[in-house]
């Protein structure tokens, strides 16, 4: 659809925690999530009939000015009004009175509201109105494991108490040992609290045997998907596969939902993760970010003094 003939687009920077953006019916621009990612201001984009509102996290850049970028996941653009001429072309904003010399934009899993976004990721699904998949091999490890006495419980995230979120961050921490992940995905306890207050959460558990936690996922609904937010496995059983279980719990409880389960992907395309969620999904889905610079001259000047290409994958480059 085309853009709608106006005289264009202004944005301005409200420094509102995110507020302006926020929705409880969203797990990605809840209240509970924007406030455990430290969102510090709301994006918010007017012209034509309606505006567009996103949060943001502005950050000071070293040599001078700000920038910003959403928070982690699939936050998008909160569409209010009327906006019919989407995708709205990026240069008919106006971003000179946020004073912003660029921002990233993580969308929603769905079709971007602004033209030119970047494919990313290759997401997978589990969409519950299409044919089930499943490998042998998985099936087969899953029913030794049931037959064994694994069992899986879901739990609303307000309800779920603190020693089951102790469990949770007990296995989601090794997880990330085990991989060597960056420092950026190791959460602290007061964040997962933060997240699991949500009503739109819920966690997932693999119990062993004897009731130990053996695997744990935070499953979270927003924009009309239950996504499979962060997730872990205890060490001491990982021969046994119980993220096998619990992912098939978890499909189960989005099809219970009506809603489809997104997997997400890889860490890079192809490899073993994204492998794994393979297994599961019918379907695949493609996500978007946005790299805008909202300030040519200033980008420029930035990258131009701290060595950076202007047209490399980094972004933004004077930050690589």
């Amino acid at each position: 659809m085309g853009i709608p003939e106006v005289s264009g687009y202004r944005a301005r920077l409200i420094k509102d925690g995110g507020s302006a953006a926020s929705t409880e019916d969203e797990f990605f621009r809840c209240p509970a999530f924007l406030e455990a990612e430290s969102v510090t201001h709301s994006l918010v984009v007017e012209g034509g009939t309606g505006s567009l509102v996103a949060p943001l996290v502005v950050r000071e850049i070293p040599d001078g000015g700000i920038d910003a970028t959403s928070p982690y996941g699939y936050p998008g653009f909160g569409v209010i009004g009327n906006h019919s001429g989407l995708p709205l072309d990026p240069g008919t904003i106006d971003f000179g009175p946020t004073g912003l010399v660029s921002v990233f934009v993580r969308h929603a899993l769905s079709e971007p509201p602004l033209a030119g976004a970047r494919p990313r990721n290759l997401c997978l699904l589990a969409d519950p109105a299409l044919e089930a998949k499943s490998r042998m091999s998985d099936r087969q490890q899953i029913r030794k494991n049931i037959k064994r006495g694994y069992s899986i419980e879901v739990t609303p995230g307000p309800e779920t108490g603190p020693d089951l979120r102790a469990a949770f961050l007990d296995a989601y921490t090794q997880t990330m040992d085990r991989t060597d992940a960056a420092d950026r995905y190791y959460f602290s306890a007061g964040y997962f609290d933060a997240v699991l207050s949500s009503a739109r959460t819920w966690l997932v558990v693999a119990r062993e045997p004897e009731g130990a936690v053996a695997a744990a996922s935070i499953a979270a609904a927003s924009d009309g998907l239950l996504h499979y937010y962060l997730s872990g496995t205890a060490d001491d059983y990982l021969r046994d596969s119980p993220m096998k279980n619990l992912l098939a719990g978890m499909i189960e409880f989005a099809g219970e939902l009506e809603m489809p389960l997104n997997l997400g992907g890889g860490i890079t395309p192809g490899d073993r993760l994204e492998e794994f969620k393979r297994g599961f999904a019918n379907r695949e889905e493609q996500w978007f970010t946005s790299e805008l610079v909202c300030d040519p001259v200033v980008y420029a000047d930035l990258c131009s003094r701290t060595g950076a290409d202007a047209g490399g994958d980094f972004f933004p480059a004077y930050r690589a």
